[in-house]
């Protein structure tokens, strides 16, 4: 393989973001989780609890939303920055359910920054709402009250994690956004909100998560200046990003690495390398174009093998073929310097695998995926047929131990996207990793 031209992750470069850049489920805790050990921060940039990590770490399962996945590592500091919204009542549940496994959350290791807008009831109930009413137009969403919360963000109505500190403010900015909100349930038919239930449920659980609370570009700015290492870890995927994804079938926040400066309140510059994940193959939860999609028993092989449910909904994922021209595209979008993969061991045993190279689009080809939802649902998938392998890559260590076939794959991955892979991961455990980069992690 090409990994010994890969960019120097040394020198200069010390900080990384992580992003998907398929429609999310790539893998992205199992990695974040592998490098948290060569970091000292973590920090969650986007998106809230509608996105979900699952890692295997000494036999044990961790489900995680939205606390980073550094959590299981001691002596790592995690932050929730201002970028995602917070939905408090969840975060505590993820607390209690991790600590169940032993891992304790307290605010000398998990930091909120101060500025994070909260998620609401309200939210959730409005998503909903709209849902039950968009009929064969649903977009799929899952139902978190992520869209509604960035919604009251944009529009300068939002409860923020600092908001809570001022006990006798909360019920102004409660009516406020109380006003908006009872307009929208009228027109979809709905009761209005109970506006003391939810005071008093916000006044109850404020002690709870205000002790979280920082100000996080002031955390980041100092540690960056003692030369701490940080990771920014992405939710979601970059073609559900708000701007560059297969819209509308995407989520409401900017989940290219990009957003990692303006979420996490650092300085672009401060970013080194963009890491961009992706499986071996493709899966998307909920509606939207996917034109790869498979819905033979190739696509059965793949859920069945791959695990494919949502973390968060345990919903079916749909699956289907590596798509290269996508990510091609999200490459040049988010700027990415090298790749990891994950699940090439879900491909074992096929006797043939396809790579989409490129669409027709009313009888031309065309080498990207356009922006109109319209072309975007005409386009089909041009292929190119690879032989698969006998061999077994499932918790393969060394790349010397792959199937030959495997590593032709691979290859021909680094050729179709322009970029190297510098890591590869061969199950879900954090052990079955192999870093390909030859100047190392440090």
């Amino acid at each position: 393989m090409s990994v010994g031209a890969t960019k120097s992750w040394c020198g200069l470069i010390m900080n990384i973001a992580v992003s998907g850049i398929q429609w999310g489920d790539e893998g992205k805790g199992k990695i974040v989780d592998w490098l948290a050990e060569k970091h000292d921060v973590i920090v969650r940039f986007q998106g809230g609890n509608n996105a979900g990590h699952t890692l295997v770490v000494a036999g044990t399962t961790f489900k995680l939303s939205l606390i980073p996945s550094g959590i299981l590592h001691e002596g790592t500091l995690n932050v929730i920055g201002g970028g995602t919204v917070l939905d408090p009542w969840a975060f505590l549940d993820e607390v209690r359910s991790i600590a169940r496994s032993g891992v304790k959350v307290t605010p000398d290791r998990l930091v909120i920054a101060d500025n994070t807008p909260l998620l609401l009831p309200i939210h959730r109930e409005l998503d909903q709402l709209r849902e039950d009413a968009a009929d064969k137009g649903k977009i799929g969403t899952t139902l978190r009250g992520i869209g509604p919360a960035y919604e009251d963000k944009i529009g300068r109505r939002a409860i923020r994690l600092a908001d809570l500190a001022d006990r006798d403010r909360i019920r102004a900015r409660l009516e406020k956004l109380d006003l908006h909100h009872n307009a929208l349930r009228r027109g979809l038919g709905a009761e209005s909100t109970d506006l003391d239930s939810l005071h008093r449920d916000l006044l109850a659980i404020a002690p709870e998560i205000t002790v979280f609370g920082r100000p996080v570009w002031k955390l980041l700015d100092d540690m960056s200046a003692q030369g701490s290492r940080i990771l920014f870890e992405g939710a979601q995927g970059a073609l559900l990003d708000i701007d560059h994804g297969t819209y509308p079938f995407v989520t409401s926040s900017s989940t290219l690495p990009g957003t990692a400066a303006s979420g996490a309140g650092i300085a672009p510059q401060r970013i080194g390398h963009i890491l961009g994940i992706c499986k071996a193959y493709c899966t998307r939860v909920g509606a939207g174009p996917f034109p790869t999609e498979l819905f033979d028993s190739t696509a059965q092989y793949l859920a069945d093998k791959g695990h494919e449910k949502g973390t968060v909904t345990g919903r079916n994922r749909r699956c289907g073929w590596f798509d290269a021209t996508l990510a091609r595209q999200v490459c040049i979008t988010a700027g990415i310097d090298s790749l990891a993969i994950t699940k090439i061991d879900v491909l074992d045993g096929l006797d043939e695998i396809r790579i989409g190279i490129g669409y027709e689009l009313d009888g031309k080809r065309i080498e990207h995926f356009p922006s109109s939802s319209d072309q975007q649902a005409r386009v089909k998938p041009i292929y190119e047929s690879i032989p698969g392998w006998s061999g077994k890559t499932e918790s393969v260590r060394q790349m010397r131990d792959l199937p030959n076939g495997a590593r032709q794959y691979l290859d021909r991955i680094e050729q179709l996207t322009g970029k190297p892979i510098s890591i590869l991961s061969t199950s879900p455990r954090r052990e079955d990793t192999i870093e390909l980069s030859d100047a190392g992690w440090c």
